[in-house]
């Protein structure tokens, strides 16, 4: 059985251009904006700083705890509402 395709919503895909209008500046504020007040928006819970690794591992390392460090902070945020 295969799966039908779903179309959701009715925003066209726009054509790249080398000049581009007012409106798509406009949506692409209006875009940026909504993304902001999505939580936690504007971190990537990393400290500022310079980090070096030894290895790649040990930099997805910091970044999965800091992330979940980050998200354990937004949730306990939302339950105290």
């Amino acid at each position: 059985m295969e799966d039908a395709v779903r179309i959701v919503g009715r925003r066209k895909e726009r054509e790249i251009t080398f000049h581009a209008s007012g409106e798509a500046l406009v949506e692409g504020a209006r875009f940026t904006a909504d993304l902001r007040r999505l939580p936690g928006a504007g971190s990537t819970f990393i400290p500022k700083g310079v980090y070096r690794f030894r290895t790649h591992e040990e930099a997805d390392r910091q970044r999965r705890e800091c992330l979940a460090a980050g998200m354990a902070v937004l949730a306990l945020e939302r339950s105290r509402r």
